[in-house]
């Protein structure tokens, strides 16, 4: 069946739920890894930076779904928020041995008749929100090898190459490089990371 292709990204809570959705849509699908967006000012940044043309927030229907909604509240501003609400169907994921402690399927196991039909209402509702990908633009590609070749890992001055990548971007100085990577491929078209980091190469060399 043809996915439901977005043009804003969509945040969920773990690996499994992003699994789930990217079977139905396509489109950009980031995890707050649980809780841990607390604590990761990599995250918050990576999570403001790819809402900035609004962004579909999809938790789980219990406490700790909530409690991660509400922070996000917080960091993105509410009128770029579009919320949608995983149902509330007792069950057990395959994976886990029991039940989680509310009793309902998580997004990762409600599965994707479910999905497609919590994308389609909301398509009714912002049909501007779907329209074929974001302007045709292709993410992503971006490698490990590319950025050791352009000096962003594994070298000299490679910590403020990165700081510079990151700064252009409107990401967060001191990133790693797998942070930093991981950044940029849910940002950057290939082409557009190899101008922008060929240009900060330069200009560490003059």
């Amino acid at each position: 069946m043809e996915k439901i292709k977005l043009t804003v990204p969509v945040i969920v809570e773990g690996k499994y739920d992003k699994a789930a959705v990217t079977r139905v849509i396509d489109g950009l699908v980031v995890t707050t890894d649980g809780f841990r967006v607390f604590k990761s000012g990599e995250k918050r940044a990576l999570i403001r930076r790819v809402s900035e043309n609004g962004v579909v927030v999809l938790t789980d229907s219990d406490g700790a779904g909530g409690v991660i909604r509400s922070y996000l509240n917080g960091i993105v501003p509410k009128e770029k928020i579009f919320p949608l609400y995983a149902p509330q169907i007792k069950g057990k994921e395959r994976r886990k041995s029991a039940p989680s402690k509310a009793g309902f399927l998580g997004v990762e196991g409600v599965g994707d008749t479910v999905l497609r039909d919590l994308f389609a209402r909301l398509r009714e509702g912002h049909p501007e929100l779907f329209g074929g990908g974001a302007a045709g633009r292709e993410v992503g590609g971006i490698t490990k090898t590319d950025f050791f070749e352009l000096g962003l890992s594994g070298g000299e001055g490679s910590a403020a190459k990165r700081d510079a990548l990151a700064e252009s971007l409107g990401l967060p100085r001191g990133m790693t490089a797998n942070g930093l990577l991981g950044a940029v491929n849910m940002i950057c078209t290939r082409d557009d990371f190899l101008k922008l980091a060929g240009e900060i190469r330069k200009c560490g060399e003059e």
